[in-house]
Protein backbone atom coordinates (compact mmCIF):
# COMPACT_ATOMS: atom_id res chain seq x y z
CA UNK A 1 0.00 0.00 0.00
CA UNK A 2 2.75 2.55 0.87
CA UNK A 3 4.42 1.92 -2.51
CA UNK A 4 1.31 3.14 -4.27
CA UNK A 5 1.33 6.34 -2.23
CA UNK A 6 4.92 7.08 -3.24
CA UNK A 7 3.83 7.34 -6.86
CA UNK A 8 1.63 10.32 -6.06
CA UNK A 9 4.18 12.28 -4.03
CA UNK A 10 5.47 15.30 -5.95
CA UNK A 11 9.10 15.18 -6.97
CA UNK A 12 11.23 18.29 -6.70
CA UNK A 13 11.45 20.02 -10.08
CA UNK A 14 14.93 20.51 -11.40
CA UNK A 15 15.74 23.91 -12.80
CA UNK A 16 17.80 24.35 -15.94
CA UNK A 17 21.37 25.58 -15.62
CA UNK A 18 23.70 26.99 -18.26
CA UNK A 19 27.02 25.15 -18.54
CA UNK A 20 30.02 25.57 -20.83
CA UNK A 21 30.38 23.11 -23.71
CA UNK A 22 34.05 24.01 -24.27
CA UNK A 23 36.78 26.09 -22.66
CA UNK A 24 35.93 29.79 -22.57
CA UNK A 25 38.91 32.08 -22.09
CA UNK A 26 38.72 35.40 -20.23
CA UNK A 27 37.65 38.31 -22.51
CA UNK A 28 36.10 35.83 -24.98
CA UNK A 29 32.59 36.73 -26.18
CA UNK A 30 30.23 33.81 -25.55
CA UNK A 31 28.31 32.32 -28.50
CA UNK A 32 25.47 29.77 -28.65
CA UNK A 33 28.03 27.02 -29.41
CA UNK A 34 29.90 27.75 -26.15
CA UNK A 35 27.01 26.95 -23.77
CA UNK A 36 24.14 24.53 -23.28
CA UNK A 37 21.29 23.94 -20.84
CA UNK A 38 21.29 20.98 -18.45
CA UNK A 39 18.53 19.85 -16.12
CA UNK A 40 20.18 20.64 -12.80
CA UNK A 41 19.80 23.13 -10.01
CA UNK A 42 23.19 24.77 -9.55
CA UNK A 43 23.32 27.69 -7.11
CA UNK A 44 24.41 30.90 -8.84
CA UNK A 45 24.24 29.45 -12.36
CA UNK A 46 22.34 31.21 -15.09
CA UNK A 47 19.15 29.45 -16.15
CA UNK A 48 18.68 31.11 -19.55
CA UNK A 49 21.23 30.85 -22.37
CA UNK A 50 20.19 34.27 -23.69
CA UNK A 51 21.67 35.85 -20.55
CA UNK A 52 25.11 34.46 -21.44
CA UNK A 53 25.23 34.80 -25.23
CA UNK A 54 26.92 38.03 -26.32
CA UNK A 55 28.47 38.60 -22.90
CA UNK A 56 32.21 38.44 -22.24
CA UNK A 57 33.81 35.97 -19.86
CA UNK A 58 35.50 37.71 -16.93
CA UNK A 59 37.31 34.49 -15.93
CA UNK A 60 38.11 31.14 -17.55
CA UNK A 61 35.12 28.79 -17.67
CA UNK A 62 35.88 25.12 -18.29
CA UNK A 63 33.74 22.55 -20.14
CA UNK A 64 30.91 21.14 -18.03
CA UNK A 65 31.23 23.92 -15.45
CA UNK A 66 28.27 26.20 -14.71
CA UNK A 67 28.20 29.72 -16.14
CA UNK A 68 27.71 32.09 -13.20
CA UNK A 69 26.43 35.64 -13.54
CA UNK A 70 29.51 36.82 -11.65
CA UNK A 71 31.71 35.22 -14.35
CA UNK A 72 30.33 37.48 -17.08
CA UNK A 73 30.44 41.16 -18.04
CA UNK A 74 29.43 43.30 -21.00
CA UNK A 75 31.47 42.68 -24.13
CA UNK A 76 34.17 45.34 -24.53
CA UNK A 77 33.80 47.81 -27.37
CA UNK A 78 36.89 49.77 -26.41
CA UNK A 79 40.28 48.17 -25.76
CA UNK A 80 43.15 49.72 -23.83
CA UNK A 81 45.37 51.95 -26.07
CA UNK A 82 42.75 51.96 -28.84
CA UNK A 83 42.24 55.23 -30.70
CA UNK A 84 38.62 56.27 -30.08
CA UNK A 85 36.35 59.06 -31.18
CA UNK A 86 36.10 61.46 -28.25
CA UNK A 87 32.94 63.57 -28.23
CA UNK A 88 32.33 66.52 -25.94
CA UNK A 89 28.59 66.91 -25.72
CA UNK A 90 26.54 69.49 -23.90
CA UNK A 91 23.03 70.31 -24.98
CA UNK A 92 22.94 70.63 -28.78
CA UNK A 93 26.69 71.27 -29.04
CA UNK A 94 28.95 68.33 -29.95
CA UNK A 95 32.70 68.60 -30.62
CA UNK A 96 34.61 65.50 -31.77
CA UNK A 97 38.32 64.68 -31.67
CA UNK A 98 40.49 61.61 -31.20
CA UNK A 99 41.68 60.11 -27.96
CA UNK A 100 43.58 57.08 -26.70
CA UNK A 101 41.66 54.79 -24.34
CA UNK A 102 43.50 54.20 -21.07
CA UNK A 103 41.28 51.26 -20.15
CA UNK A 104 38.79 48.85 -21.70
CA UNK A 105 35.05 48.65 -21.39
CA UNK A 106 31.67 48.05 -22.94
CA UNK A 107 28.72 50.23 -23.84
CA UNK A 108 27.45 52.21 -20.85
CA UNK A 109 30.69 51.91 -18.89
CA UNK A 110 33.01 54.76 -17.94
CA UNK A 111 36.56 54.83 -19.30
CA UNK A 112 39.48 57.22 -18.98
CA UNK A 113 40.78 58.64 -22.28
CA UNK A 114 43.76 60.85 -23.16
CA UNK A 115 42.86 63.59 -25.65
CA UNK A 116 45.49 63.28 -28.41
CA UNK A 117 45.41 67.03 -29.16
CA UNK A 118 45.79 68.40 -25.63
CA UNK A 119 47.18 65.31 -23.83
CA UNK A 120 44.62 65.92 -21.06
CA UNK A 121 42.97 62.94 -19.42
CA UNK A 122 39.19 62.89 -19.38
CA UNK A 123 36.62 60.35 -18.25
CA UNK A 124 33.65 59.54 -20.43
CA UNK A 125 30.83 57.14 -21.11
CA UNK A 126 31.28 54.54 -23.85
CA UNK A 127 28.46 54.78 -26.38
CA UNK A 128 26.89 51.92 -28.34
CA UNK A 129 29.06 52.86 -31.34
CA UNK A 130 32.31 52.81 -29.31
CA UNK A 131 32.67 56.60 -29.15
CA UNK A 132 33.45 58.06 -25.73
CA UNK A 133 31.15 60.87 -24.66
CA UNK A 134 32.44 63.48 -22.20
CA UNK A 135 30.77 66.61 -20.88
CA UNK A 136 27.13 66.36 -19.95
CA UNK A 137 26.13 62.70 -20.24
CA UNK A 138 22.52 62.26 -21.41
CA UNK A 139 20.23 62.01 -18.37
CA UNK A 140 22.80 63.62 -16.08
CA UNK A 141 21.65 66.62 -14.06
CA UNK A 142 24.12 69.45 -13.47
Amino acid sequence: MWRILLIFLPLPALADAVVATRSIRPQMVITAEDVTLVAAEIPGALNDMAEAIGQEAAVAIYPGRPVLAASLRRAALVERNQIVRLVYQTGALAIATEGRALGRGGAGEMVEVMNLSSHNKVTGLIGADGAVIVGQVPGEVR
